[in-house]
């Protein structure tokens, strides 16, 4: 039986346009938005449904609708069919909800550029941006959200942008607002600040703290709360997938590592010895392997080690928080909100701008933020009589 999604007349529809349409996490993103608004499943993992959120005036998960940009051409229904063989999926769900990914799918344009692509850098944001033009306007949105879950590129060395810059500039060139979920450069490219500062779009990033550096955002601050001296922190990452193979890469691992290492410098008095290595072993397929050897000094000069494990399934973690920020972010669009996103520092191990790196403290900031953004839902419903467009920056 088809978990066939449906919207309302007088519900508007919020597009969310993922660059890598086609990989794990966005096929997890369309089949459990489609499974969860149907009621197969509960929303875990989704903090914007937790009632903090709920007066937010978010829009629903019914109301989104998905395209994208992808090089692969495997649909959606087939990709989801993989990923429940492999446990990502529960079993039977690619099934329930085959008619909202082959919708999905016909909404998924070639991006690119691709080997022997000669176009240049103008002319490729120039198709990609008419893609998400056109989106928005055949499936007739009131908004859409562009959000990079695609494989993390290494730092760009030429004169030409990298393809996530591409993407996110088209992003803005097509008025829509900007997440980069990846270490991937996306819009932080200097030859795009212009482009940031003209559009007055809101946008958020950067690389989503789905599993280890989400644990060191905790623990770090632990330890310095508890006065505790940190000497040395280690970490090995073992993960399969594309992800993995991308990461193979020592450039894209430098570009990974450079979150997780911040989020410690944020949050120690001192930074640590000691780095992340990331091992691509393809027998795992979506799933990895973080762990945490961490040598810290207590009272009296006593040497102690915490080790920690950490085993998940990337893309089923990652798939509530793309919900959360594509939420988000077309709410905060709504509300004419602009330039970087900082209140949604808690997603991400790199986020923009000036904020806290204590999970504690990033969750706490959202959770005003949410009360701001509940507040301005209110008085769109209860205008002042007399009052004018409220345009000031939450």
């Amino acid at each position: 039986m088809s978990a066939s999604m449906s919207i309302s007349p007088s519900e508007p529809r919020v597009g969310v346009w993922l660059i890598g349409a086609r990989g794990s996490v966005a096929t997890t993103v369309v089949a459990g938005c489609a499974a969860v608004t149907a009621g197969l499943h509960p929303p875990t993992g989704l903090v914007t449904e937790t009632p903090t959120f709920a007066d937010c005036g978010l829009p629903a998960l019914s109301s989104l609708v998905f395209g994208g940009h992808d090089t692969v051409d495997c649909p959606l229904p087939k990709r989801a069919e993989a990923l429940a063989a492999g446990g990502v999926l529960p079993p039977g769900l690619p099934t329930a909800v085959r008619s909202e990914l082959a919708a999905a799918d016909t909404e998924i344009r070639p991006g690119g550029p691709l080997p022997g692509d000669t176009r240049g850098d103008d002319e490729l944001i120039t198709a990609f941006a008419s893609d998400i033009r056109d989106f928005i306007r055949r499936c007739q949105l009131t908004r859409a959200v562009v959000v990079n879950v695609a494989s993390t590129e290494p730092k760009p060395t030429g004169a030409a942008l990298p393809p996530s810059s591409l993407y996110a500039a088209a992003a803005l060139r097509a008025g829509c607002p900007y997440v980069n979920f990846t270490p991937s450069t996306g819009l932080d490219h200097p030859a795009l600040a212009p482009l940031r500062a003209s559009t007055g779009l809101p946008f958020a990033g950067r690389d989503g703290k789905t599993g280890q550096t989400l644990l060191r955002s905790v623990l770090g601050p632990m330890f310095t709360q508890r006065a505790l001296t940190v000497r040395a922190w280690s970490g090995t990452n073992l993960l399969g997938g594309g992800d993995g193979a991308s990461l193979a890469d020592p450039a894209a691992a430098a570009a990974k590592n450079a979150g997780k290492d911040r989020v410690l410098a944020d949050t120690l008095a001192t930074p640590p010895e000691g780095e992340v290595h990331i091992d691509d072993v393809p027998a795992l397929g979506d799933w990895k392997t973080a762990w945490d050897h961490i040598a810290f000094d207590g009272f009296l000069g006593t040497r102690m080690i915490l080790q920690t494990i950490w085993q998940g399934c990337d893309s089923s973690l990652a798939a509530p928080l793309i919900l959360d920020l594509a939420r988000l972010t077309a709410r905060s669009h709504e509300a004419g909100l602009s330039g970087p996103l900082t209140e949604l520092g808690f997603y991400f191990k790199d986020p923009v701008g000036e904020g806290p790196a204590a999970l504690g403290e990033q969750y706490a900031t959202l959770t005003g933020f949410a009360e701001r953004l509940a507040g301005r839902a209110g008085r769109a419903r209860r205008p002042e009589p007399g009052a004018g467009p409220d345009g000031e920056r939450l």
